[in-house]
């Protein structure tokens, strides 16, 4: 049996129906849509053929249908049409972000909210990896006579600090002239190339080996950590008010993936692509999001790809809408953090 246009419009509109209301969708009000146009004797025929063929399930005898996660596959391939965001909402997303800080982190975790608010379901954001991250700046600090404030700073903006030991009688002056040839000597190298950088300095000069020392097991502690790129979570309970979730051990599960960082940088690994991607329900691989549906785009940081943003809503997410959410975003998140290179 074959999908026709016919199959096609109901479906199309039971789905519609579906996402906005989250209540079993019946042969009647289905008629009554707007450019359907068939009787509710023939759109019934029409929903047994599409439960036959695995696109609808009736959760009692005397319920409607509800689609199922192939109707939602079937959907986002074919049948759907990203919604248009108005030009004041794509103004407000945009001046949110530039309004905050500066810094990457401050930068991303703006965006989060923006958009966990847009849409209204939990945002998650990936930040850069430490394969794209570079050393801008290296800065040494008197803190103290013996102690000095280390200050990295990479090309995405994140900075790392720590307080270090020094050799007494170190002037301001001679620790300027230290952190000028460490930016001189590591500035756009990745890790591993700051560790050669280091074996050099550190056989050619005798004196402030210690220093140099403590100065590249704070750089490789700071930028190893970046490893694991860091996720960033808005709306967490947004999912919460969802029908979907009023169970409470579904919540706890829900809630318990959000705190496995591990678990959603899996979740939402992809392709450097700005194309958005469509997860739908055990297509994510984690029990307790079979009822979800991840969306995903990515963002840059300079000429690379570089992180990832994520929308986790029901499967019956308004699909529409989160594309262009994200669409938009991950754009603009680009454009923001372009001085990053």
């Amino acid at each position: 049996m074959q999908l026709d246009e016919r199959k096609y419009l109901i479906l199309q509109a039971i789905i519609d129906d579906y996402i906005m209301t989250a209540m079993p969708v019946g042969s009647r009000t289905i008629s009554r849509k707007s450019g359907v146009g068939f009787s509710p004797a023939t759109i019934r025929n029409e929903m047994s053929d599409l439960e036959e063929l695995g696109y609808l399930a009736q959760p009692h005898t005397s319920a409607g249908r509800v689609p199922s996660n192939k109707a939602y596959r079937l959907y986002v391939d074919h049948l759907l049409k990203a919604a248009k965001l108005t030009s004041d909402e794509r103004e407000r997303m945009h001046e949110h972000l530039v309004d905050k800080s500066r810094r990457v982190e401050g930068v991303i975790r703006s965006a989060a909210d923006v958009l966990s608010d847009a849409t209204k379901y939990t945002s998650v954001i990936v930040a850069p990896k430490l394969g794209t991250l570079r050393i801008k700046h290296v800065q040494l600090v008197p803190v103290s006579e013996k102690t000095a404030l280390i200050i990295i700073v990479t090309n995405a903006g994140i900075v790392k600090d720590a307080v270090i030991r020094v050799p007494g009688g170190l002037s301001a002056d001679e620790l300027y002239s230290i952190s000028r040839m460490l930016t001189e000597k590591l500035a756009e190298k990745p890790l591993e190339a700051v560790r050669q950088e280091f074996a050099e300095l550190l056989r050619n000069n005798a004196e402030n080996r210690r220093l140099l020392g403590e100065a590249l097991q704070v750089i490789e502690k700071k930028l190893e950590s970046e490893d694991q790129a860091d996720v960033i979570i808005g709306g967490s309970a947004n999912l919460l008010g969802y029908p979907e979730y009023a169970d409470v051990n579904k919540a706890r599960n829900f809630l318990a993936v959000l705190e496995s960082k591990d678990t959603i940088r899996r979740v939402l690994s992809r392709d450097g692509s700005m194309e958005v991607t469509i997860r739908i329900g055990p297509e994510n691989q984690v029990p307790a999001l079979n009822d979800c549906s991840i969306v995903t785009a990515s963002y840059r940081v300079g000429d690379r790809s570089n992180g990832t943003l994520g929308i986790i809503g029901p499967t019956r997410m308004n699909y529409n809408r989160v594309i262009s959410v994200l669409d938009f975003m991950g754009r603009a998140l680009s454009d923001v953090l372009s001085e990053y290179k």
